[in-house]
């Protein structure tokens, strides 16, 4: 009987924790809330800022190209602000975040958690000129309920959510710096 039970809070644990990963769940008591900084990270890009503030806007404001699909769904376009949902392997899982963007042309774009794994997330990309390249710096603010248990979970989910922009940075990089060479 008592391996049951026992069996039975393991099982409810990993699926509270499989859903909190897919983002199906998520903890916002405002209760202990704690915030941490995500970045900032930096990048250097050998590109206009122009063309590095389009590379990060088309798939959100133009059509999403068929490679982002499995990364990326705008639910709802508008001129200079989307609602997106954003897919990321996490865990062996697919967490996928609902955000909200929002393009200030050509320096700024700001990232709103709606849901997600977490009760709190906002970013920004900032676009810098620095001598004819570009200079894309990251930074944001995660927040997590529950004080010290949550402190953990936000810790874990910072460390995915820091290595997913990063990601994308090497990607808008690499993009941003194929089209200055075309032109």
């Amino acid at each position: 009987m008592r391996a049951r039970s026992l069996a039975g809070v393991v099982g409810f644990g990993t699926l509270v924790w499989a859903l909190a990963v897919r983002g199906g769940l998520t903890v916002d008591l405002g209760v202990g809330r704690r915030h941490r900084p995500l970045g900032p990270l930096r990048i250097r890009i050998a590109a206009p800022r122009d063309v590095v503030f389009d590379v990060i806007s088309s798939p959100y404001l133009e059509r999403t190209s068929r490679a982002l699909t499995e990364k990326l769904e705008v639910v709802e376009r508008g001129a200079d602000f989307v609602l997106a949902a954003h897919y990321t392997r996490a865990y062996g899982l697919t967490a996928t975040t609902l955000e909200t963007v929002r393009f200030e042309r050509p320096e700024r774009v700001h990232f709103r958690l709606v849901r997600g794994p977490v009760p709190h997330v906002v970013e920004q990309f900032v676009l810098h000129e620095v001598d004819g390249e570009t200079e894309l710096e990251y930074t944001g603010e995660l927040g997590t309920d529950l004080w010290g248990l949550g402190s953990l979970w936000g810790a874990a989910v910072a460390r995915t959510w820091e290595a997913t922009v990063d990601t994308s940075l090497s990607g808008i990089k690499d993009e941003a710096e194929r089209r200055a060479e075309r032109a």
